[in-house]
């Protein structure tokens, strides 16, 4: 009998950020597929006996491709029983669901989707302030930092990216920040635009650092580390403090 995908959202790490209903599905499966930001203490839920596995894909290391992991999951579910596809953040977004709900689809095999809380949400909430502002922030814009071939996206809208009525924010761009920060200043985006750079969200390690967009650049260019990390942009609330 073939078996039942749950693609499980697991927030940014912490815990106590997941949902009941994916607690519920950690409890219950047989099998997790789980991303490296998806791990520790999250999978503490796992009933005794299922199968973990590790199928993350972190930039700059040897990580498993995504056909392959698609693949993995294909078969795991004609084996039968419950399978969980663990996910950081939420899996709807950068986090490559796509693909796997096609592979699920043209396999016939039935699949659920459990949103997770969102990172940016969780990073805006540990510095205590809003991603949207009344009269200042009216739009929020989540983007990729890179292509698939870890370079800044050649198509970026750099326009809406430097208006001064959005807050943006950056996935995987650490090491493209720098690039992307001289394109946005070109086109018109002051160098002094409030930037946050967080890092390591939802996790003892947490990070969160507030400068000025050219500043962040400069830094990012000189240091990028290894932690993972989101940047944010445009009219942040004040009260965040560094650290």
């Amino acid at each position: 009998m073939t078996g039942f995908v749950s693609f499980v959202g697991a927030g940014p790490g912490d815990p106590e950020l997941l949902t009941l209903k994916a607690v519920d599905r950690l409890k219950r499966a047989d099998v997790i597929l789980y991303d490296d930001l998806a791990s520790g203490p999250v999978l503490l839920h796992a009933r005794p006996g299922a199968d973990l596995v590790g199928v993350g894909k972190r930039a700059g290391r040897t990580s498993p491709k995504q056909h392959h992991v698609s693949r993995l999951l294909v078969d795991y579910a004609k084996g039968g029983g419950r399978i969980v596809r663990l996910k950081s953040g939420d899996g709807g977004l950068f986090g490559r669901l796509e693909e796997e709900l096609v592979a699920l689809r043209e396999a016939g095999i039935a699949f659920e989707i459990v949103p997770g809380v969102a990172s940016p949400l969780a990073a805006a909430a540990a510095v205590g302030i809003p991603l949207t502002r009344r009269l200042l922030a009216r739009r929020v814009q989540f983007v990729s930092g890179h292509d698939v071939s870890g370079n800044l996206p050649s198509d970026l809208d750099l326009s809406a990216l430097a208006d001064p009525g959005a807050l943006t924010v950056i996935f995987m761009g650490k090491r493209t920040f720098p690039a992307l920060a001289e394109r946005l200043i070109a086109t018109g985006l002051p160098p002094d635009t409030p930037a946050m750079l967080a890092e390591a969200v939802g996790t003892p390690d947490a990070a969160y650092t507030r400068t000025g967009v050219a500043a962040l650049a400069k830094r990012l260019a000189d240091s990028p580390g290894d932690a993972p990390a989101l940047i944010f942009f445009g009219p942040l609330a004040d009260g965040a403090a560094d650290g």
